[in-house]
């Protein structure tokens, strides 16, 4: 898969899925979900101030006959209300409105309605560029500040999940570090090693992973052969992971602000994906993320 359209084709052939979104009085999101109901590949339900959202509406030219709206004035209820919904109906998957992060997260962590599972919350991001040859994954520049060892190997796992709701049964997993070497000063380089040795063990299932990579010669093969790099791997990755979140956002960014890249997002590891983009995410990138979480909620 090479493109954010290709992912989209991909989604409608899917069975319809249905977004849920919390405090819903947002154009951005909104326009968002009308593009993903107009490619057809969902049903949207919203929770939230029914005034505040009618004037989105109202703005955006929008039907409201087309939604089923659910009206809760206060955040808080609202996305305790979204999360509830969610929990009880299969197929059906969350995305954050105008909230803060904090307070959908803590619903969505709620111990009693929640979508809480054993594994750990993870934030994916699917990344196409004009210099990769395919769709390319990134773990995590948002969620898990500085992961150990055991940490990183539960991001890999959810980031395979993604990896296999579009068609890829095998991920290719390169741990970046500042250097391709194992250097005992640099926490980076050893976890990688330790990763890579568990996966040739089986500790992690059907995901190949290798490394320590510097980013250039995990994303080009002509990097790796000048560097004397022997990885069945390198230069053809499907997933990057990242030592630590400010590598990870910081290289999130520079795609999206300086390489013109696009991109899709998720949270995984929870009962279901639930879309959290960032304010300054376009509303493509937003609906790029209702179409990838789409295709999660299908393995669920």
């Amino acid at each position: 898969m090479k493109t954010m359209q290709d992912l989209i084709d991909l989604a409608k052939t899917k069975t319809k899925k249905t977004i849920v979104v919390a405090v819903a009085e947002d154009s951005a999101v909104m326009e968002a979900v009308e593009m993903a109901k107009t490619e057809g590949f969902v049903n949207a339900v919203l929770y939230g101030d029914e005034r505040k959202i009618l004037d989105v509406f109202n703005n955006l030219g929008l039907n409201s006959d087309d939604y089923e709206i659910h009206h809760v004035s206060d955040a808080k209820t609202a996305c305790m209300q979204a999360v509830e919904h969610v929990s009880k109906n299969t197929g059906h998957f969350l995305m954050k409105g105008h909230v803060d992060t904090s307070v959908i997260l803590k619903a969505a962590l709620d111990k009693d309605i929640g979508l809480r599972t054993s594994r750990r919350l993870s934030h994916v991001s699917v990344i196409e560029t004009s210099n990769y040859h395919k769709l390319l994954f990134m773990s995590d520049g948002a969620m898990n500040i500085a992961p150990n060892v055991d940490e990183k190997q539960e991001i890999i796992e959810n980031a395979g999940i993604i990896a296999n709701a579009i068609g890829i049964k095998t991920p290719k997993v390169g741990c970046v570090a500042a250097v391709e070497k194992v250097n005992p000063k640099m926490q980076a380089t050893l976890d990688a090693d330790e990763l890579k040795k568990r996966s040739e063990k089986g500790i992690i299932k059907n995901i190949i992973v290798d490394g320590p990579f510097g980013l250039d010669n995990a994303i080009n093969k002509e990097a790796a052969a000048h560097k004397g790099i022997q990885s069945p791997i390198a230069g053809d990755l499907d997933i990057l992971l990242m030592p630590a979140i400010e590598a990870g956002n910081v290289f999130y960014k520079t795609m999206m602000f300086l390489a013109n890249a696009k991109s899709a997002s998720v949270i995984a590891g929870a009962k279901c994906p639930i879309v959290l983009t960032s304010r300054a995410d376009s509303k493509e990138s937003k609906f790029y993320s209702i179409a990838l979480s789409a295709l999660v909620a299908d393995l669920q």
